[in-house]
């Protein structure tokens, strides 16, 4: 059956605190985040990159996959060498089902020809080279919760009060 119409799920909450970061060399994106979050108590919120270099990037594509409920997935980690030119990208900083922290990032990175390449980038296979440079936006008021939606089959993103 074909849906129609504008369907879509939303939740309103306020912005927290805002922090300009630098992660400085060989930190990966996704752990830095992660640490930042635990240091600085932020449990949900946005993230906003500008620009780095990384050693290496790793990341996930979507793929058609016939046996998913959607006929679609993620590719298994897609790795280009460094040095990489970061150019930027967004996520979100939210939580598990079962109440984890979890960095959902994606981004665009160059190699040495200039050729792009983006997805979602793979925990610990995005080491920081001179910099990256991000904002983090603090989210109060919402959850940003990922939990299996069984209308696509996949775990997905969920807003809760």
């Amino acid at each position: 059956m074909e849906l129609e119409g504008v369907r879509y799920k939303a939740s309103e909450g306020q912005l927290g605190r805002v922090m300009a970061i630098r992660l400085l060399p060989r930190t990966d994106l996704t752990e830095g985040i992660k640490k930042i979050c635990e240091d600085y108590g932020v449990q949900h919120g946005f993230i906003s990159c500008s620009m780095g270099s990384l050693q290496k990037a790793t990341f996930m594509v979507t793929q058609p996959k016939p046996e998913a409920k959607m006929k679609v997935g993620y590719t298994d980690p897609i790795e280009v060498p460094g040095p990489v030119e970061f150019l930027g990208g967004h996520g979100w900083i939210g939580e598990s089902e079962d109440g984890g922290r979890l960095i959902h990032f994606h981004g665009i990175v160059t190699d040495q020809t200039g050729k792009s390449y983006g997805g979602h980038f793979v925990e610990g296979g995005n080491r920081s080279l001179l910099t990256i440079d991000l904002i983090i936006i603090e989210l109060k008021g919402v959850r940003l919760v990922r939990k299996y939606d069984d209308e696509v089959g996949l775990i997905e993103l969920d807003f809760l009060k």
